[in-house]
């Protein structure tokens, strides 16, 4: 009877996103789904964006970090606080300066059309094994605890999700996600709070012997001082900078959002207003996850990882509004991240691959036409992945999420930086292969660290050794600019 109630406020909460879509859809065209005519409200993006940054990957895979590695990952939330300013500071005047729609045509106009393609093309891999990777994460959680019951089976369930996703994304794009993203991110924040009171007052316990009970057992500590470790602090918070400016700045699904504000001050008090909030968001998860592994401690709950939330809040004998809480909590944290990401793989591949912006040989509705087969046929990309994830999982997939964003971004964060601070000319012809290589001699790095490198253990900062061994090849590759440009000029 329960799996019933729930999968009634599943679909419930479908509804109000159809109805959302609708209302906002109304007039819509081109223009307002890639950039949602550039007239957001800063604040209700800074607020959707929380959502869409959290997913279900926070919500479900960092809690249950807390068991192993303590507060470590908040080392890399620290480093996500500090790349937010540069993204506000370097990249958005940038965009703004420029009136971008796709942020990848800055390539284009700095370094040539072959950087642009493949600057493009790196986004589009990076972004759909980081969406799919989360939604997987979710539908496993709801097959598990929810459906299995019921005889619906995880590929039915995957394609149920992804077909709803389409029909609330496909007409609005970016001016729809706006408003479910906010109301998303606030059903989240709103289940992550209820959750960890109602825990703390189970336990019998206040802030202040939360965070005792939390330290006996070892589970507060988050600065690590061993340089060889692959949680050395500095490599978490420095990785952790370089993974938002990568995954953020230059990720055209955040920036899609930020650049469909109409001006960049009120871009930037976004960006500073949501990466204050993000701190504070991601260290309650953390506290949640300690929390979490108390209660399981006091009940004899034996799970651990991905699955110790999902354990506790389906199957312990908590109340059922609890439950409730929990999965309405879990269903908002998957849409944002995976309706923005179909949204801007949807608008990079028409513009930045298709050129769509600039065809003048085709009307409005032909667009129209081609940019919803491209959505739908990213859909179907993403149902091809989730189900290989499926085979691959390893039970903590926050950190698999870390090492595809290191491998991933890499590359593109090489081609901007290299636009942004230096006065050089890329090979165009040589840009492909110098951004497949250096993501391999990082495989074959990573592989091998501790041999190669006596004992030393690469973490989070794979990233920046990826970046820099792209950027060195693009500089060795590179020549003189006939007339210099730098970028905040062009």
């Amino acid at each position: 009877m329960n799996s019933v109630i729930l999968l009634s406020i599943v679909l419930f909460y479908f509804a109000v996103l159809l109805s959302i879509a609708f209302y906002t859809s109304r007039h819509s065209n081109n223009e307002s789904f890639f950039i949602g005519n550039r007239s957001s409200k800063w604040w209700l993006v800074a607020f959707g964006m929380i959502g869409t940054s959290l997913s279900g990957m926070t919500f479900i895979s960092v809690p249950g970090t807390v068991g192993s590695k303590g507060f470590d990952y908040f080392q890399v939330v620290i480093g996500y606080w500090l790349g937010y300013f540069a993204v506000a500071f370097i990249l958005l005047p940038i965009y703004y300066k420029m009136h971008l729609t796709s942020i990848y045509t800055y390539l284009e106009r700095r370094l040539g059309a072959i950087s642009y393609k493949t600057g493009s093309l790196f986004f589009i891999l990076s972004r759909t094994l980081g969406a799919t990777l989360r939604l997987y994460l979710v539908i496993k959680v709801l097959e598990k605890f929810v459906l299995e019951g019921m005889g619906i089976s995880f590929e039915l369930t995957a394609v149920v999700i992804l077909g709803l996703i389409l029909l609330y994304t496909f007409r609005g794009g970016v001016k729809t996600i706006v408003w479910t993203d906010t109301l998303q991110t606030t059903f989240m924040l709103l289940a992550l709070i209820v959750c960890v009171v109602y825990i703390m007052h189970s336990l019998h316990l206040d802030l202040a012997g939360t965070w005792s009970a939390m330290q006996a057992k070892g589970y507060t500590k988050f600065i690590q001082s061993d340089p060889k470790h692959s949680s050395f602090f500095l490599k978490q918070i420095l990785g952790g900078a370089f993974i938002t400016i990568a995954m953020t700045g230059l990720d055209q699904e955040m920036m899609q959002k930020n650049i469909s504000v109409s001006n960049l001050k009120d871009s930037q008090k976004n960006m500073i207003t949501f990466c204050f909030t993000l701190l504070v968001a991601n260290f309650i998860f953390l506290l949640l996850g300690g929390l979490l592994y108390l209660y399981a401690s006091a009940n004899g709950i034996t799970a651990t990882g991905d699955d110790l939330f999902p354990t506790i809040a389906m199957n312990s004998g908590l109340p059922f509004f609890i439950t409730v809480c929990f999965l309405i909590g879990l269903v908002s944290a998957v849409f944002p991240s995976a309706d923005g990401a179909l949204t801007a793989l949807t608008s990079s591949f028409c513009i930045d691959i298709l050129g769509m912006k600039r065809r003048t040989d085709i009307g409005e509705k032909q667009k129209s036409r081609t940019r919803l087969i491209v959505h739908n046929t990213f859909a179907l990309v993403f149902l091809i992945c989730i189900f290989f994830f499926r085979r691959i999982d390893n039970g903590s997939l926050i950190q698999t999420l870390l090492v595809v964003a290191g491998y991933t971004y890499g590359p593109l964060l090489a081609l901007f930086s290299f636009g942004i601070f230096t006065k050089r000319s890329v090979r165009n012809e040589f840009v492909p292969f110098i951004c497949l290589i250096s993501p391999i001699v990082c495989y074959i790095l990573k592989q091998h660290d501790k041999e190669w490198l006596n004992g030393y253990c690469v973490g989070t900062e794979l990233l920046i050794i990826n970046a820099g061994i792209a950027f060195v090849l693009l500089l060795l590759s590179s020549t003189k600019m006939a007339q210099v440009k730098s970028a905040e000029n062009l």
